[in-house]
């Protein structure tokens, strides 16, 4: 029987937006490696696959107005935490956020390759286009790329990123003493890549890691990032608020496997996944409940604003959500928030309260048992692999997942009773690829 597979996404003190509210949240964590240490060991404590960080190049997050009242404004950045956070850990996966829009491929290459040497295969990066537009002015741009373009770096980039991981064979460094033969010259491999957006000659210098490469995951859900992880992508991390859709998003992107030369268990979809658990219904709704009545009406609707692609700050949070067209450049879920809040009548207040604890994702609110119930589902039901879950306060409502929902899990034989493997791959269920310079069959 597969096992489940489980993500962190990990945010300063929550993924709520009053989080960092809450009289138990940590409000140092955007500067306090020490609260990013405990999240890492208590990931490895509940066996989680991989923590992941997301990235944005701009700290204008939210329009101008809420920008002060909330708590990711500014934080550690992702890659230089998990080189650190990979001296701390031993076993889970570090993954966080490039951005193909402003990096360069051989940077990117290099940088990654050496986190997956360091931490003896467990590096991953999450590629994305960036949706936000401010982050263009600050890489001497006017204006950002249009969304088409994006995903056309975005896909070459990418090729390039595994020619270069393939610079290398696994047994190029003989470093044979008597000799003085350090590498063999034919295991050594030179890309030249000539392309329409990079022009890169190779080799990389840094050597091939275990895993072969480090695990390249994708996180968009328009037409252009689904092919995109069906072409190049090991993990998605998808958003679904409902069975129906999950199972929708899984069968499409599945099957776009099979035009590309790949197996379904060839790419792990792991849709987004916010618990509240407790002892009881009532009281885990309780603690939900006193984590919505924490967001500033202001920055409620500067969230929406920048989600929806229209600015609504400084309405009536209590009106009804006025009758908007969906901006398709801003992310996919500019149209579900419009189309939820036109069919469910509801306010703007009732529409940021929901994708304040949700944001596009799955909500579970409820005993152990519930939530188990829930994520078997979807995942029995060809829904997902696993989950990457976001909680929606740190430390507490992580911890309650570690302590009550991982052994609900283990004991209806869902997920690991113990690290299996050495790298990410190994416990993603992931093969090892083919250099594309190897002969067939080989690695």
């Amino acid at each position: 029987m597969p096992e489940m597979k489980l993500g962190l996404f990990i945010r300063p003190t929550g993924h709520h937006i009053a989080s960092w509210r809450h009289p138990n949240a940590h409000t140092d964590a955007n500067v306090n490696f020490d609260r990013f240490v405990d999240m890492a060991k208590t990931a490895e404590r509940g066996l989680l696959d991989m923590m992941f960080s997301a990235d944005t190049n701009t700290a204008w997050t939210t329009v101008d107005s809420a920008l002060n009242r909330q708590h990711y404004s500014a934080w550690l950045e992702p890659y230089t935490l998990l080189s650190a956070l990979s001296t701390h850990t031993k076993h889970i996966g570090l993954v966080c956020t490039r951005s193909t829009s402003f990096d360069q491929p051989y940077t990117i290459a290099r940088m990654f390759a050496t986190l997956d040497l360091i931490s003896g295969g467990r590096a991953g990066v999450n590629i994305v286009t960036t949706g936000n537009g401010r982050a263009a002015l600050n890489y001497s741009q006017e204006e950002h790329l249009p969304k088409p373009e994006r995903y056309e770096i975005a896909d070459e980039f990418v090729d390039v990123l595994m020619g270069l991981w393939d610079s290398w064979d696994a047994d190029a460094f003989v470093r044979d003493r008597e000799t003085g033969t350090f590498f063999e010259w034919d295991r050594m491999h030179v890309l030249n890549h000539k392309g329409k957006h990079f022009q890169v000659e190779g080799p990389l210098n840094v050597p091939r890691s275990l895993q072969g490469r480090p695990v390249i995951i994708q996180a968009g859900a328009s037409e252009e990032g689904r092919e995109l992880a069906a072409k190049s992508a090991d993990v998605i991390f998808g958003a679904s608020q409902n069975i129906e859709m999950a199972q929708a998003f899984y069968a499409d992107v599945k099957g776009r496997l099979a035009r590309y030369a790949r197996q379904p268990d060839d790419l792990k979809i792991m849709p987004g996944l916010s618990v509240t658990v407790a002892k009881t219904k009532a009281e885990a709704q309780a603690r939900a409940d006193e984590l919505q009545e924490l967001i500033h009406p202001d920055h409620g609707l500067a969230y929406l604003s920048r989600r929806l692609g229209h600015d609504v700050t400084g309405l009536d949070p209590d009106q009804l959500m006025p009758n908007l067209s969906a901006v398709d450049d801003v992310g996919t879920r500019s149209g579900q928030m419009l189309e939820m809040a036109q069919r469910k009548n509801w306010t703007l207040r009732q529409l940021y309260q929901h994708f304040a604890a949700t944001r596009g994702h799955m909500v579970l609110v409820g005993t152990s048992s519930m939530i188990v119930d829930a994520m078997q589902n979807w995942f029995e039901n060809d829904a997902c692999d696993g989950f990457n879950l976001i909680p929606p306060m740190f430390p507490d409502e992580f911890e309650a997942f570690v302590d009550m929902v991982v052994p609900e899990l283990q004991s209806r034989g869902l997920y690991r009773t113990a690290y299996e493997g050495s790298t990410l791959r190994d416990r993603l269920g992931l093969s090892v690829p083919a250099s594309r310079y190897a002969p067939a069959g080989a690695h």
